[in-house]
């Protein structure tokens, strides 16, 4: 349950004070004001009453609220708070306040929500609802120790609030408290067995756990809820529980490695109308999903060798993708992506690439990961080598994705450059690229650590000067690399996610005077030390770039990830 109805007794207002509105009062009134009337016709009586003008204050500040319900019923969330900000404005309430704070919670702005909460909470009494809601934002914003503190207020309040136990839970199990999260979850399917989202909650447990028989049968009970009774609040959005429920026993069977039902699990995923960002998010990872099983499904040709297994250390590719090898991957394996792209044929060529990914792959395999190792690969080989390393991580516990070379935003969306695309203005410009969100998309999850590290150049390619790029790792141009509003797809994201770049938003990566890369070279040294959690690890190389670069290169991060994290944990 991502938020829940905001109390009838929030919403009191005295609203037909005037006798001469008999009209008003009895046809359009009940139908702009009750909470059971279909969207449209509700959206269609407010927009008569509205239309009247005679209503001034409190009593249109109403009526804004009630049509922002409507619009809310709908999953048109800007309009839900263009409504509520007239609300606001007229006659500021603890009603409206909450709702257009869930309005921005499910446009995935977390921030804004929690303001509103906090705002709301001020004008009082004190809410159950309000606190839960805020708990789901500062979930959303990776704050489970607020989070879990909201829902701890909301169960003192409230005993029998099912979704405070299960999204309590969700906290739990966010922070490693498996078993505490569990007995949450348990508790909130004892409350109410009819509802599909604690189901949801715990297929993600059982993953997690690596029991996938168990995650199924709940995913499948949850599914079979949620088409059986969709849910009536008009506080969750359309369709976000039946796609939640889907992608969650789509990821179970792909991990048991039954891409058949995944198949069928994704195509329902995205066959459903999203209105809300983690459906949204939840659809990015079916469409990548969905695209990396129907390869793995795909019939091997007569001609083609058998898969076989090929042990660490993996061998390095150079121009192609590696034949494919679809080993079995047992839960907690740790798997590592590694691309070096230098040979560029259309810009100029960057000599270290290639060799910052060998030292960092070899630092990855000397501490146990499982490395995919490519260099100077074209669009067809670095397509593959992702996919195939993206298919393979759907059942590891961490995933390194680790690329250098040339890398460019266009519209917002960042790419990584295969060493044959040209470089030229054109709609068909980024389908030769790899986009780095689909990459995100695939391995956006709850059940697993994922760290990203990029050292690429930040400047747009749709300069005139694209053939200049010098002895850097950048396009001509200023504008940068986009720095990622969400961490992935912005969905699940439960185990954890950090994004690391060799360089701040808007400047050039330097690909360095020696064999590598100021950036990398400091990467493969700190990669290996024992014992040291991975953001201190980067705090170190990102001292050691500065020294080393003279303040001119500084290293980037954000992240997501809900604990300490330990690559070379001996």
């Amino acid at each position: 349950m991502r938020r829940v109805l905001v109390a009838t007794c929030l919403l009191a207002a005295t609203l037909w004070p005037a006798p001469a509105l008999a009209q008003a009062r009895s046809q359009l009134g009940p139908l702009c004001t009750t909470d059971t009337t279909p969207a449209d016709k509700m959206i269609e009586a407010c927009n008569k009453i509205v239309a009247l003008k005679v209503f001034r204050g409190e009593q249109l500040a109403t009526i804004y609220f009630w049509r922002a319900v409507g619009w809310n019923k709908k999953g048109d969330y800007s309009k839900v708070i263009a409504d509520t900000t007239e609300a606001i404005q007229l006659q500021p309430s603890q009603a409206a306040y909450s709702l257009r704070g869930s309005a921005y919670y499910d446009k995935g702005e977390f921030e804004i929500a929690i303001t509103d909460f906090d705002d709301a909470l001020k004008l009082g009494p004190p809410s159950g609802i309000i606190f839960h809601n805020r708990g789901n934002a500062w979930r959303g914003k990776g704050d489970y120790a607020k989070a879990i503190a909201d829902y701890d207020a909301t169960i003192k309040m409230q005993p029998n609030s099912v979704f405070s136990y299960q999204n309590r839970g969700s906290a739990k199990k966010a922070l490693g408290d498996l078993d505490g999260a569990l007995a949450d979850i348990n508790q909130a399917i004892r409350l109410d067995p009819t509802l599909p989202q604690p189901l949801i909650s715990r297929t993600t447990i059982w993953r997690a756990r690596g029991d996938l028989d168990r995650a199924i049968a709940d995913g499948s009970e949850a599914i079979r809820l949620a088409r059986e009774k969709p849910p009536v609040n008009i506080m969750t959005p359309p369709n976000s529980v039946l796609i939640s429920a889907y992608i969650h026993r789509a990821l179970a069977y792909e991990a048991k490695g039954d891409y058949a039902h995944a198949k069928d699990d994704y195509n329902a995923t995205l066959a459903v109308t999203a209105s809300d960002a983690g459906s949204k998010a939840n659809q990015a990872t079916a469409k990548v999903r969905l695209s990396l099983v129907t390869d793995a499904s795909a019939p091997i040709p007569r001609d083609a060798p058998s898969p076989t297994t090929q042990p660490a250390p993996a061998p390095q590719q150079t121009g192609t993708a590696p034949a494919p090898s679809p080993a079995p991957v047992t839960p907690g394996k740790r798997m590592a992506l590694v691309i070096g792209n230098g040979a560029y044929a259309h810009v100029k060529a960057l000599p270290n690439p290639p060799n910052d990914a060998r030292a960092v792959a070899k630092s990855l395999r000397d501490i146990g990961f499982t490395v995919s190792e490519g260099v100077d690969l074209d669009r067809t080989a670095m397509q593959k080598v992702t996919r195939e390393f993206l298919r393979e991580a759907a059942r590891a516990q961490v995933a390194v994705v680790y690329y250098a070379g040339h890398g460019v935003q266009v519209d917002g969306r960042n790419y990584l450059i295969p060493v044959d695309v040209e470089l030229k203005a054109g709609s068909s410009m980024t389908e030769a690229m790899i986009d780095m969100d689909t990459i995100m998309a695939g391995l956006d999850d709850q059940v697993r650590t994922n760290i990203l590290i990029f050292d690429a150049c930040r400047n747009n390619p749709m300069a005139q000067q694209v053939a200049s790029a010098g002895s850097n790792r950048g396009i001509e141009g200023a504008s940068g690399l986009a720095a990622p509003t969400s961490l992935g797809a912005g969905a699940t994201l439960g185990a954890g996610t950090l994004i690391a770049f060799a360089t701040a938003p808007g400047q050039v990566a330097l690909d360095g005077e020696g064999a590598n890369s100021p950036f990398s070279a400091a990467l493969s040294r700190h990669l290996g030390t024992p014992r040291l959690e991975v953001q201190q690890m980067l705090t170190r190389v990102r001292a050691e770039v500065v020294s080393s670069t003279k303040n001119k290169q500084v290293p980037w991060s954000n992240s997501s990830l809900l604990g300490e994290v330990y690559l070379a944990e001996k």
